[in-house]
């Protein structure tokens, strides 16, 4: 059976949509739904995200470099079409919630299958501001523990 997504994933995926219309897009991509988990600020994806002292204009700027080289086919998820980078980032997510063995799909396992999408620009994004996947999960299951 597969887990439900959290309230705060849910609020995500529309800050996501926000962000990509900020940006003039017509299309949700990886690095939106990285913004989106920096900006809703609240979930164990965004606290290791602070807790590396990466902040949303980090983020930003980094996403800003890698995005115009990189343009992608998209499909439709909601009410942008999302990149195919994005649909995958939705689908390990579900993994890693289930490897984690949570209930529900929270933004830490967004942030941990942003980390997963090679090549994505969220995955590129993170790598440059020395943010690994490894390290990543390490600060989740630290954090996680503690509640």
């Amino acid at each position: 059976m597969l887990p439900k997504s959290s309230h705060r994933v849910a609020e995500v995926i529309k800050l996501a949509n926000q962000v990509a219309r900020e940006y003039d897009l017509e299309y949700v991509g990886t690095e939106h739904l990285l913004l989106a988990i920096q900006r809703e600020g609240t979930g164990v994806g965004a606290a290791v995200l602070t807790k590396r002292g990466i902040t949303e204009g980090d983020l930003a700027d980094a996403i800003e470099a890698l995005a115009k080289k990189q343009l992608e086919e998209t499909w439709v998820f909601g009410r942008l079409p999302g990149t195919p980078h994005f649909r995958n980032v939705m689908s390990i997510a579900v993994e890693q919630c289930q490897q984690l063995e949570s209930r529900e799909v929270s933004t830490e396992h967004l942030l941990l299958a942003l980390l997963k999408e090679h090549g994505s620009v969220a995955c590129n994004a993170l790598k440059s501001l020395g943010v690994l996947y490894d390290d990543a999960r390490a600060a989740v299951l630290q954090i996680t523990s503690s509640d």
